[in-house]
């Protein structure tokens, strides 16, 4: 199927219809930005003899399957008895490789808003709006600033991603003084929310009793601003484990991810997902697209279908091996007809 054809196909239908993204959203914006060869390339260049070893060891570019390695050496550690000074070390590597991966992402990333060309920027609000009109959600797995950029560029009106400020001295203002607002803090808008990070991303930061969206302002650009959360050894929500229990693990430690997560494992009518391969580590992915195809007693209360997208034979090949692990009925269709970021 094309993609015009699977739109066409569930509006006629009237059926809400809710977008899933991987990493393929990136990288048809950019692929010398956003490929897992292009991120290998910048660690590589850091000349970081540990990352170095690492690579070189796994012999793969995957930083998901390199991270997994590193976790299941510590519990072979740990199951033979290893010394603790050896654990620390392994543990340090893993800890370096993710602080790598979120430099590599930053330092990559186009600078601001503007670098996006206005025609690629209104042709991905057109794709985005198409789900948003239909009463639907949009999940991405994306760590980068292109999704948020893109909404908040073109004013999708749609689009709630729960953040918003909050009075905090509503006595004082009845008395007359100014009011005095907090940060754009997860929470406000929660209730509308349809706009879900899945595992993070670069501007939504956990600050222990908040989960705060760092933000552009006239001080400077968003990038400027998470470069100095990050210099003072503030990191963004970001989830790198390796394996998908993993990965749900740490989703489950964080109330917004938790939340995303259980949104993705409520959703009604169809599903259409784009740039995302449903890999070897995206098992909890799949369960919470299961979970939704379950969900409600009433027919118009469950997740019906999924529409996935792939980029060639051997995509469509891999999704065809997986087709048994989903409870519900899964059509392909050809993704390079989307058009995301337009012709």
């Amino acid at each position: 199927m094309s993609f015009d054809e699977v739109i066409t196909s569930l509006q006629k239908k009237r059926r809400t219809t809710s977008l899933l993204m991987g990493n393929g959203f990136s990288m048809a914006y950019d692929v010398e930005i956003f490929s897992y060869n292009a991120l290998h390339n910048f660690l590589q260049s850091q000349e970081d003899e540990l990352l170095t070893k690492l690579f070189g060891a796994i012999q793969t570019r995957n930083f998901e399957l390199v991270m997994q390695q590193l976790d299941t050496t510590i519990a072979l550690l740990e199951a033979f008895g290893a010394e603790e000074t050896v654990k620390e070390q392994i543990l340090a590597a893993s800890d370096k490789l993710k602080k790598g991966l979120l430099k590599s992402v930053k330092e990559l990333h186009p600078e601001h808003v503007y670098k996006i060309p206005d025609e690629k920027s209104a042709a991905c609000a057109n794709f985005l709006r198409l789900f948003l009109e239909s009463g639907g959600q949009i999940f991405s797995t994306n760590y980068d600033l292109l999704l948020y950029w893109v909404l908040m560029r073109q004013g999708t009106s749609q689009h709630i991603d729960g953040f918003g400020r909050e009075l905090e001295n509503p006595v004082e203002v009845q008395k007359g003084e100014d009011e005095e607002w907090s940060d754009l803090i997860w929470g406000p808008n929660q209730a509308k929310q349809n706009i879900h990070y899945l595992h993070g991303a670069l501007h939504l930061f956990d600050a222990g009793s908040e989960i705060i969206k760092e933000q552009y302002d006239w001080t400077g650009y968003l990038l400027e601003h998470i470069t100095a959360r990050l210099d003072e050894g503030s990191y963004p929500i970001f989830v790198t484990a390796g394996n998908g229990n993993e990965k749900l693990e740490h989703i489950r430690h964080n109330r917004y991810l938790s939340y995303c997560y259980d949104r993705l494992s409520g959703i009604e009518g169809s599903l259409v997902t784009f740039g995302f391969n449903f890999g070897q580590y995206d098992e909890h992915i799949i369960d919470a697209i299961n979970r939704a195809a379950k969900h409600g007693a009433q027919a118009a209360d469950k997740l019906w279908s999924v529409y996935i997208g792939t980029y060639s034979d051997a995509d469509a090949k891999h999704i065809e091996s997986i087709l048994p692990k989903f409870k519900l009925k899964v059509q392909l269709f050809d993704a390079k007809t989307a058009n995301v970021w337009g012709a």
